[in-house]
């Protein structure tokens, strides 16, 4: 295989000068539209902004390198975008409404020491999504845990129980993740899916009250360490 030839056949040289030069002009431009988005940082995009993101990308990228679209055109486009932007987020900010359309809403992940499961029985995908998250924060097992939050820009927010308060719950590090191997160890028991508490089993894959599932491990009451 020729690789100048596949590189480089049928290139203009004089276009691969133009081509830098609008793709450096792009690029600030892109970064002119982001900065007037007032947005910081991709953590703080919801699911909304993420698509405008999408957007503005493919219209930049398309007149970086075909000469047959004129740069006023993704311009207009970009600009078009970001008007679009500014009376959405304005009527967001004055209506409910339009921000669950937009935005989504918040989401529980953890409630007094528990996953709260509300419609996943099954899936354990967005479990272990969240326990990633937790582990993160630093939090050991859901006993430590009052509520836990996730916001609509994709952030955690968690509530941590005081230290005399802290309850036993579902360990988060896989060291202590384990199935039990017989109900002769010492409780009390964590459910492994949503952290339900059980102090006594009758048998080994007893079923879960709250979600079904039939895997327990040993539950733990460490503090939080800060």
């Amino acid at each position: 295989m020729d690789m100048l030839k596949m590189l480089f056949e049928g290139a203009d040289k004089n276009f691969i000068i133009e081509i830098i030069g609008r793709t450096i002009f792009m690029f600030f431009l892109i970064l002119l539209i982001l900065r007037l988005s007032g947005r910081r940082g991709v953590r703080q995009l919801t699911l909304f902004e993420v698509a405008i993101i999408l957007g503005l990308g493919s219209a930049a990228g398309d007149p970086m390198f075909q000469e047959e679209i004129p740069v006023i055109y993704s311009i207009i486009v970009l600009f078009s975008v970001i008007v679009l932007y500014k009376i959405i987020t304005f009527l967001a900010s004055k209506s409910e409404l339009v921000t669950r359309i937009f935005e989504g809403r918040e989401m529980v992940v953890v409630e007094n020491g528990e996953f709260k499961i509300d419609g996943n029985k099954d899936s354990d995908f967005s479990q272990k999504e969240f326990f990633a998250e937790l582990r993160n924060k630093s939090i050991e097992h859901l006993g430590q845990v009052r509520l836990a939050v996730l916001e609509i820009d994709g952030t955690l927010s968690i509530l941590k129980y005081p230290t005399e308060n802290i309850k036993y719950g579902l360990p988060l590090f896989p060291g202590s993740y384990k199935p039990i191997l017989s109900i002769h160890e010492k409780g009390p028991f964590a459910c492994m899916f949503c952290g339900s508490i059980q102090h006594k089993l009758s048998h080994k894959n007893q079923t879960c009250d709250n979600c079904g599932k039939k895997e327990w491990t040993i539950a733990i009451k460490t503090p939080f360490i800060h």
